[in-house]
């Protein structure tokens, strides 16, 4: 079932979803439902230049509204509309971790677009945070159906690794807040024993929040998660050494976690997992904060607080462990873990304050593509602010010309300075914001090209 309508100038508006704004005129768009019940959106320029941007859009919780969406957001598709690309994406048939109904939607997608247009010229797959996994999927397990991909702010550590770092920083919560009181972390019943669960962390958290040393607990946990500093374009940035100014950012953040994504989230997951596909049996807390780049402040905070650190990293490690179920870490290591296994290029940006998907994800997923000897096939790039997903429509579009370049050249130039060069000829207003960086490697990497990684 599909519905075509051809007019001078066209306004789709989806909810959250992207609008084209009625002076970005298309010749044609395109609206229907897919066999799975998913529905799709097409908008292609009258004067089509023959790439078509197949578009993967982010997490949405189970019950929220889940229209198709074709871009990042209407001022970005306006812009690429007039600049002639042709812009498809699916709403997926479920809300949730939908991965194993995202791929063959979006797969579907193109090829309604395909039989309506024409085989593209070029097929590009772009998508922003959860949808980045949906991209990087695409890329590596459906390579002869794209020219290309461009992950922005996305989950390339893969589903495993995730989900195991979004487990540490709340372990770590309930073993210094809440001792011996029985808060399930994993391996919920359903949706209320899971809100439960949340909001019975929460309220420790909010109380810990109200001292010192449970300040530096919460810094502690958020170090678990790599979560940073200045993570909210409405935070005000400390200063490097604002230990305090860091811990009260990442407070904010770290309750985000606990009311979604580390309980409500996970419980969704799972559903589909069939499992808890989490665990930290056998995972050296002291060597973890050890290497993550917020060790600094976490110790500062801890001589603040007149609070031991090591005593406190030793009940870490001597509280009981979780264990995952091995069914459901290998549903989830069959349909969301990554192999590093590229054939065409990739391009991943990623803004380095990132708090929901910390910027650590790109080590991991360069990791696997080391390994998998696709490294010269990955180009990763970093703007410098805080946020999720928080780019500016010319740094968005600055990365797609720069993907376009190494299609064209066989080459990569993802300097600072051609990034910002060609953000700032889509935007005029843009900052100059693309940085040299590099990330610290990922707390808890796992991926199909380190077999090591498969043993819980």
């Amino acid at each position: 079932m599909k519905t075509r309508i051809r007019l001078a100038a066209l306004t789709l508006t989806l909810g959250a979803a992207a609008a084209v704004p009625a002076q970005a005129a298309t010749d044609a768009h395109v609206e229907g439902r897919l066999p799975s019940g998913a529905t799709y959106s097409m908008d292609v320029p009258a004067h089509w230049n023959g790439t078509v941007l197949l578009y993967s859009h982010g997490y949405r919780p189970a019950g929220a509204p889940n229209p198709a969406q074709d871009s990042p957001d209407a001022t970005t598709a306006g812009k690429l509309l007039g600049e002639g690309y042709a812009l498809i994406g699916s709403s997926y048939a479920t809300t949730g971790w939908a991965v194993t109904q995202a791929v063959p939607d979006q797969l579907a997608t193109l090829d309604l677009f395909t039989a309506e247009f024409g085989t593209a010229r070029r097929t590009i797959a772009w998508g922003t945070s959860y949808g980045g996994l949906v991209t990087t999927t695409l890329a590596e397990r459906h390579a002869d159906r794209f020219d290309g991909s461009l992950s922005m702010c996305g989950l390339v550590q893969g589903g495993v690794a995730n989900w195991n770092s979004t487990l540490d920083p709340v372990f770590a919560l309930r073993t210094l807040l809440a001792p011996g009181e029985n808060i399930p972390l994993t391996g919920f019943a359903d949706q209320a024993a899971a809100v439960s669960a949340a909001k019975a962390l929460t309220s420790k958290v909010s109380a810990a929040q109200q001292s010192a040393a449970g300040r530096a607990r919460i810094a502690l946990a958020a170090a678990l998660h790599d979560i940073p500093g200045h993570n909210d374009p409405a935070q005000s940035r400390p200063g490097p050494t604002d230990w305090d100014g860091q811990e009260r950012n990442q407070y904010t953040a770290v309750s985000g976690l606990l009311q979604l994504p580390a309980f409500s989230w996970r419980q969704e997951a799972e559903s589909r997992a069939g499992g808890s596909m989490s665990w930290n049996t056998g995972v050296d807390y002291t060597a973890m904060l050890g290497r993550s780049p917020l060790y600094k402040e976490v110790t500062e905070l801890y001589k603040e607080a007149g609070l031991p650190l090591r005593t406190d990293l030793a009940a870490l490690n001597r509280a009981p462990r979780i264990s995952a179920d091995p069914a459901a870490v290998r549903w989830m290591r069959h349909t969301s873990v990554f192999g590093g296994r590229l054939s065409d290029p990739q391009l991943d940006i990623h803004t380095t304050g990132d708090g929901l998907i910390p910027v650590q994800a790109e080590s991991a997923y360069k990791r696997a593509a080391t390994a998998a000897g696709s490294g010269r096939l990955l180009s990763q790039a970093y703007v410098d602010g805080p946020g999720h997903c928080a780019f500016t429509s010319g740094e968005m579009l600055g990365a797609l010309h720069t993907l376009e370049h190494r299609l064209d050249t066989g080459r990569w130039d993802t300097s600072p300075a051609v990034l910002n060069s060609r953000a700032a000829r889509e935007d005029s207003t843009s900052a100059a914001r693309y940085v040299n960086y590099r990330p610290a490697p990922y707390p808890r990497p796992y991926d199909l090209a380190h077999p090591g990684d498969a043993r819980p």
